[in-house]
């Protein structure tokens, strides 16, 4: 399963194409509330979570994803379970992903240090560990994919079913919406 952390404030296309993508891909996906069911994005559209980060059930995670969005990083950085959950997966070798603005959290956590990374341009100085990687959409780099922004959208959701189900069937994804990015 695909644990998506949504916290008030996240960029929406960031989180939301990505979870069309993987369900089309027949990956189980959970938007988890950080704060609560409801959840209002930085630009006022407000989704409904499959359940609270409370009740995400951690042996079933392959990948934990973060969305961007400040207003949404800021809140995964305030909340210990979500912070914890992040250190947790890490430590047993579950993917971790994370776009736009959410690299930062990895980064403070430790978890890019030497490893390539991208996030969004004018937050790149802020990747102290990392191996910067400018003008790439998207960065794979062992078990953590980061994504630049929300323009990189498609292209990151294509990775991360590549990294969870393989290149085959990222690309039937990838016709079946006829992306041509």
């Amino acid at each position: 399963m695909v644990c998506i952390l949504l916290g008030t404030g996240f960029e929406e296309a960031e989180a939301l194409v990505p979870a069309d993508l993987l369900r089309r891909a027949k990956i189980p996906v959970c938007l988890a509330g950080v704060a609560g069911l409801t959840v209002t994005g930085a630009h006022n559209i407000t989704v409904t979570a499959d359940c609270p980060l409370s009740n995400v059930n951690e042996d079933e995670l392959e990948l934990v994803f973060l969305p961007g969005g400040l207003g949404g990083v800021d809140t995964i950085k305030s909340s210990p379970a979500a912070m914890e959950l992040i250190r947790r997966a890490h430590a047993k070798g579950i993917k971790l992903a994370a776009i736009c603005a959410a690299p930062t959290i990895l980064n403070d956590l430790g978890m890019l240090d030497g490893k390539r990374a991208v996030c969004y341009p004018s937050m790149q100085d802020q990747l102290t560990g990392a191996l910067p990687h400018d003008g790439s959409p998207v960065v794979e780099d062992g078990t953590i994919i980061t994504g630049e922004a929300a323009g990189s959208a498609f292209t990151f959701g294509f990775k991360l079913i590549e990294a969870l189900r393989g290149a085959e069937a990222a690309e039937k994804v990838r016709r079946a919406v006829h992306y041509h990015g």
